[in-house]
């Protein structure tokens, strides 16, 4: 079995980069039923690959455009996934978080929103990984982390907190 010690991480490159998007509202964070793509049939956040000569902000702007049909400003950076699967394939991902949208979340051929109580996220619909880096976004705390995926199952990880915590007061849309 892969382990993370059997990948050089100094030289590692990603297949694909791409990107995650939590947007919140009061107690609510809106969540996608996945339709196509890696994760089809999974509870994710709204995001994608980035497109070539695009930035990671950028392409996470877009995707929530495409995917849901709303706006998205003021994305906070809140930390990067390298994810390695045994089959070779691997993805880079940069994962944001905002209050600020306009727009109605509407269902398109790649998502259906589901706007989700912070305490009833659900965990067994995602990938494993999430239950532990989500919770850490939520609280406001940055991360860096590697993954090892054989398939949809995860089989060693590490997380790298980086010691930055920034709170949202108020806790409104603006």
């Amino acid at each position: 079995m892969q382990r993370l010690s059997d990948i050089d991480w100094d030289s590692w490159k990603a297949r694909d980069p791409a990107t995650l998007v939590f947007v919140f509202r009061d107690d609510e964070v809106l969540l996608i039923n996945k339709k196509r793509g890696l994760g089809k049939g999974k509870v994710n956040g709204p995001g994608g690959k980035i497109d070539p000569g695009e930035s990671p902000e950028d392409s996470a702007i877009r995707e929530c455009r495409e995917e849901l049909h709303i706006e998205v400003d003021y994305l906070e950076f809140c930390g990067e996934h390298r994810f390695q699967f045994t089959d070779g394939y691997s993805i880079h991902v940069w994962v944001y978080r905002t209050r600020v949208f306009t727009g109605t979340p509407t269902e398109t051929d790649e998502a259906e929103p589901l706007w989700t109580p912070i305490d009833a996220i659900p965990f067994d619909q995602m990938w494993e990984d999430d239950r532990f880096w989500l919770p850490m976004l939520i609280r406001g705390e940055k991360f860096q982390t590697r993954w090892i995926f054989e398939g949809d199952r995860m089989v060693d990880y590490h997380i790298e907190p980086d010691g930055q915590t920034e709170s949202w007061a108020g806790g409104r849309n603006v």
